[in-house]
């Protein structure tokens, strides 16, 4: 295997997935590309580095082909499959939420996010408006799968002490109904800030 930059990224995703990012480490990673591992160095600095590449993989292999939305399509609708398509994403690798969300991601973000803050502009929003609201979808889309990466299924509940909370054992532990009415709520939430609003953003 030629040792390049994208070889070295696909290798640290396979070892993602097999030890999750706490056993991801440079020297692993050079055992798995079977070179010793000062060769790494000279295509990323240091394990950081590292990061920040695997997490732009993980996020141009999400949004690599996103396009503006279907004639008549709403945005909210083309906002949510883009959320859901970031939550699969980072849910296709183990850890994978965390390795986004502590990665910086500006160099990947780029024609994603412009595409995003023309979609909610052409919408009726102010740049500004847009910005925040693009902010809180991402940052609900992160929070969320951090948590369902790392929380364990849910215990048995004690149905005495906890009557509701065992009856809504089943519909908590059901993530991609749980992800999709809280992604609807944050969606209307934004909908309707730009329909009351009464003034410029």
């Amino acid at each position: 295997m030629a040792l390049g930059r994208e070889a070295i990224v696909r290798a640290a995703l396979d070892l993602l997935d097999e030890a999750g990012l706490d056993g991801l480490t440079l020297r692993r990673l050079a055992d798995r590309l079977d070179v010793r591992a000062p060769a790494l160095y000279w295509h990323v600095r240091n394990k950081a580095e590292l990061l920040e590449a695997v997490a732009a993989r993980v996020f141009a292999d999400a949004l690599a082909d996103l396009e503006a939305p279907r004639r008549g399509e709403p945005w909210p609708d083309w906002l949510a499959d883009t959320a859901h398509r970031l939550r699969r994403a980072a849910l296709s690798h183990r850890d994978g939420a965390r390795v986004l969300a502590g990665a910086y991601l500006a160099h990947a973000l780029g024609r994603p996010t412009e595409l995003a803050l023309r979609v909610l502009c052409d919408a009726g929003f102010s740049p500004r408006e847009a910005a925040r609201g693009l902010t809180a979808v991402y940052a609900y889309v992160q929070g969320f799968t951090l948590e369902e990466q790392a929380t364990a299924a849910i215990r048995q509940v004690d149905a005495e002490r906890y009557p509701l909370t065992a009856a809504a054992r089943a519909d908590l532990s059901d993530h991609d109904t749980h992800f999709d009415h809280g992604l609807r709520l944050l969606l209307s939430g934004l909908r309707l800030s730009r329909l009351g609003r009464t003034g410029p953003g």
